[in-house]
Parts: C-alpha cells; structure tokens; sequence
C-alpha cells in the first residue's frame, strides 16, 4: 500500500472534515469501520525480565489511553521483546566497548599487533532493535508526537458536552462593522 495511511473517520470529524467528504459520509465511513474489543490478554508467559515489565507498564499506559484492544496483544509483544533486545545489547555494549579491535599476531616480531578497529557488531543489532522498538510505539501512542497525532476520543462525550459536529455546523456570527475614523 503506498501513501499515506487512512485515517479513521472519527479521527476526521474530529478535524472538521479536511477533506470536504461531508458529514454524511464521514458518519457513514464511522459505522462500517471495525471495532475491536477491549481488554489485552495477561502478559505472555515466555516474556521474561524486562519485557516483561515492559508489557504491564505499557498495557497500563493503553487502558488509561483507552487502546487496550485484545489484537493489539501480539504487536504490543513484538514491541516489548524489541525493547528488551535493545537494553540487553545496549548494556554488552557499554561493558565490551563500541570498538572492536582485530588483533593478528605480527610473523616478524611474533607480537598481537591491532590491524583494523571496526565497531561492535552487536551496535548494529541494537539499532535495529530500537527502530522496531519505535515504529511500535509509534503506533500504539507512546511517543510525543504520535500522542498529538492520536486525537480521536474513544469513548463517547459526556451528555452536557457539545459534540463537536454540533459546534462545526453552527453558523458564524455576523461580522460587526467596524467603525472609520475620519482625520
């Protein structure tokens, strides 16, 4: 699929309708869209350690957002078993060093002699890693601005609120005339 990625129609409404669908349809668009249902599974058994507790802090954090969807389970998994890879590889890093150097024993001198430093191989995993990590949350809401991207409200508005197609399809106020001053 390329461009962009759909929005939601309850995303669109709540933007006012940027691309002049009509409201009709846009309420259209909203009751044919699927829903899932609520409520993430228990944490897997075979997420150990800090994916772990990376999965009860985020499902926490995805039913005070209100998106804790039961198919959303395995993806959540994928991001916190990227999360643990990440601090693993992150922590051998910082004890085995960034650099490693390949040593050859020197036939003139019989001395290990430094003949290229290259960085660790495990860098490249790691990054790897935290780029999954974070195409995962990008999705789910957890960075700054996928947090201000997601402004659909899940939940319906509370009855003495205005529903904000009521306040788009109010008229304008007629403009005042303005007084001229002559000098």
């Amino acid at each position: 699929m390329r461009g962009r990625k759909p929005k939601p129609a309850a995303q669109q409404i709540a933007e006012g309708d940027p691309a002049k669908r009509g409201v009709h349809k846009l309420d259209a668009m909203r009751a044919t869209e699927s829903r899932a249902t609520r409520g993430l599974r228990e944490c897997p058994k075979h997420l150990k350690g800090v994916a772990r507790t990376v999965w009860r802090f985020w499902a926490r954090e995805l039913e005070q957002m209100n998106l804790d969807c039961r198919p959303d389970g395995p993806m959540l998994e994928g991001a916190c078993v990227a999360y643990q890879t990440y601090v693993e590889l992150y922590e051998l890093i910082e004890t085995q060093g960034k650099l490693v150097a390949k040593k050859e024993r020197n036939p003139q001198t019989g001395q290990m002699e430094v003949v290229d430093v290259r960085p660790h191989p495990a860098m490249h995993v790691r990054d790897r890693a935290l780029m999954q990590m974070k195409a995962f949350c990008s999705e789910f809401g957890f960075s700054p601005i996928s947090r201000a991207r997601l402004s659909v409200e899940l939940e319906q508005p509370e009855h003495n609120q205005q529903d904000l197609m009521s306040i788009l399809l109010q008229p304008r106020p007629p403009k005042q005339p303005q007084e001229k001053t002559v000098q």
